[in-house]
C-alpha cells in the first residue's frame, strides 16, 4: 500500500457543485484546470503569501495586457475574413 499522503486523494480534495448550463459549468471546469495546471508548473497557488499588493496588481495586468492582444487578434481574423 502507498504511504506517500502526497500521492493519496481523500473526500475532502473535492467540491462539489450543483450544474447549472452548459456555459457556467465549463467555465467552473476551465478555473479547476487552470489551477491545476498552475499549481503543477509553478509548485504555488493563489493561496501564496509571498507576493505584494503591487506584484498582484502587477501579475493581473500583465494577464489583462494578453487579454487584449488576444482580443485583437480576433478582432483582425473577423475583420479579414468578414465573420
Amino acid at each position: 500500500m502507498d504511504t506517500d499522503n502526497s500521492q493519496q486523494t481523500t473526500l475532502e480534495e473535492y467540491r462539489f457543485v450543483k450544474q447549472t448550463d452548459s456555459i457556467v459549468d465549463s467555465i467552473i471546469d476551465q478555473f479547476v484546470e487552470r489551477a491545476t495546471f498552475g499549481k503543477t508548473k509553478y509548485g504555488v497557488d493563489l493561496d501564496r503569501e509571498d507576493l505584494s499588493v503591487l506584484e498582484w496588481i502587477e501579475h493581473a495586468k500583465q494577464e489583462h495586457m494578453d487579454a487584449i492582444l488576444y482580443l485583437e487578434k480576433l478582432k483582425k481574423i473577423v475583420e479579414t475574413k468578414g465573420l
